[in-house]
């Protein structure tokens, strides 16, 4: 790198907002301060945080202007002027020569007609990374007719998607995401989650680490708990969700309500535990965790929650949906079941919890694969070069 670039990252949430983009944005802009880019990033209002900080080097712009949870009530009518003297101030502090926007092909096709017509007068590089794909006529407009100099999908299963809508798939690459292995790896029993939720302690937890939402199959979760218990009867699913997200439609006090009354319908209150959990709370569950369950109904376009438990070297079984079949292969790091099907999932989770050699094989397999190809550096280094490939 010949200078010192400038990198503006763009966004809908950051942590506190706990999600995959936001993790994702947690390893990406320290990982680029440390390759020498001077990096920014406009994200969404937080309670108890800053108009602006910054993290690890990079400097945090946040504002209401990208509260989803907030827009999603007020509506976006009225915003023009504010939004372009927020993205003015932003560029003229930062002068990126990039400005990398993640999940902006949609939600709302005013934040990114502004940028847009802001970065050609200036000449600035336009990348956008597709988290996810939605099958809607915003998604669709935004992702093919905003002028993206490059796009980056984070499977390829969310590129073959993106090639669905007619987006040229040479202007699309592949960057998977990647997992902090000095942060997620196999450490010594977890005392203090033990200490602050003393009900896990001596239980075999299954731990499903997500959103808590119908979306990501919790309530197949709970499904499968009615058949471990009768083998198992010490065994626990924990389900492992934030307070802090993007709740787009708000959906998620409803899922709960409903996964609540299952469990007292099947009887589960001692076999389902649904809490709460920080950040740096994470590495220490998946260390007491025997199994870890992903068995999203959705497509799911990666799941960052799949390296973190492979590094973890814990087993992962997923549903096979999505991009997470090219994570988790079969009997090779975890396994891979039906949608839906509660009864296979249930199945797979025994036969680990009964197969120590087995559970111990998948897992290090899984820590080897994360550590050849998902590893942090190797996410950035990915990231750099389609960096370049705009700029040249």
């Amino acid at each position: 790198m010949s200078k010192k670039r400038s990198i503006l990252q763009l966004h809908w949430g950051f942590p506190p907002t706990i999600g995959g983009v936001e993790t994702h944005l947690t390893i990406l802009l320290p990982g680029l301060v440390r390759k020498g880019y001077k990096v920014g990033l406009i994200t969404s209002s937080a309670e108890k945080a800053k108009a602006y900080e910054t993290y690890n080097g990079a400097s945090v712009w946040r504002s209401p202007l990208f509260d989803l949870n907030w827009l999603s009530k007020r509506g976006f009518e009225g915003l023009e002027e504010e939004l372009r003297s927020l993205y003015a101030k932003v560029i003229d502090k930062i002068k990126p020569d990039i400005v990398h926007c993640h999940n902006m092909h949609y939600f709302s096709r005013l934040h990114t007609s502004i940028l847009e017509n802001m970065c050609q007068k200036k000449g600035i590089g336009l990348v956008l990374t597709a988290h996810n794909m939605w099958d809607d006529i915003t998604c669709l407009r935004l992702t093919r007719l905003v002028k993206w100099d490059h796009i980056i999908a984070v499977s390829h299963f969310i590129k073959k998607e993106l090639m669905g809508i007619g987006i040229d798939p040479f202007r699309v690459t592949v960057v998977h995401h990647g997992v902090d292995e000095s942060v997620f790896a196999p450490k010594k029993p977890p005392y203090k989650i033990i200490k602050k939720h003393p009900y896990l302690k001596n239980k075999r937890i299954i731990l499903h680490p997500c959103r808590i939402g119908m979306a990501k199959g919790c309530h197949v979760s709970i499904k499968a708990m009615r058949v471990i218990k009768k083998k198992y009867p010490n065994a626990v699913l924990v389900t492992s969700g934030s307070k802090n997200i993007i709740d787009w439609g708000g959906t998620q006090q409803h899922d709960i309500a409903y996964f609540v009354s299952m469990i007292k319908a099947f009887n589960l209150k001692k076999n389902v535990y649904i809490d709460f959990f920080a950040l740096d709370e994470m590495p220490e569950l998946y260390n007491l965790a025997s199994v870890c369950v992903y068995p999203s109904i959705a497509p799911e376009p990666f799941g960052l929650t799949m390296l973190e438990a492979l590094a973890t070297e814990k087993p992962m079984i997923v549903s096979k949906m999505g991009g997470m079949p090219e994570i988790i292969r079969d009997n090779i790091n975890g396994f891979v079941v039906p949608v839906h099907d509660y009864d296979v999932l249930a199945t797979r989770i025994m036969q680990l919890l009964g197969d120590k050699v087995l559970s111990r094989r998948l897992g290090q397999t899984g820590k080897e694969i994360v550590h050849t190809h998902y590893s942090k550096e190797i996410m950035i280094k990915d990231t750099i070069y389609v960096y370049d490939k705009v700029l040249k």
